[in-house]
């Protein structure tokens, strides 16, 4: 995917056209940018290895490796 450097994370997946960026662990419901200020956990999710990262915050940088997020957990996806 494609994105300006230093833009949040969720600028760039909105732009894309993805909005999902975690599920809630006990119904699955889909999560995406709610406050967009760093206050809520919707728009959490594992990046470069790291789970709830707050994307809606946090700066966009070449080379990312952004997943996902199964509930709000020290656990990446892969692994819940």
């Amino acid at each position: 995917m494609k994105g300006y450097e230093g833009e949040p994370i969720a600028a760039a997946l909105k732009a894309a056209g993805l909005m999902v960026h975690r599920y809630t662990k006990k119904e699955h419901k889909p999560r995406g940018i709610f406050c967009a200020i760093g206050r809520c956990t919707d728009c959490v999710m594992v990046v470069d290895g790291v789970p709830n990262v707050r994307t809606c915050i946090t700066p966009l940088q070449a080379g990312m490796d952004v997943k996902t997020q199964y509930g709000v957990s020290d656990k990446p996806f892969e692994e819940q």
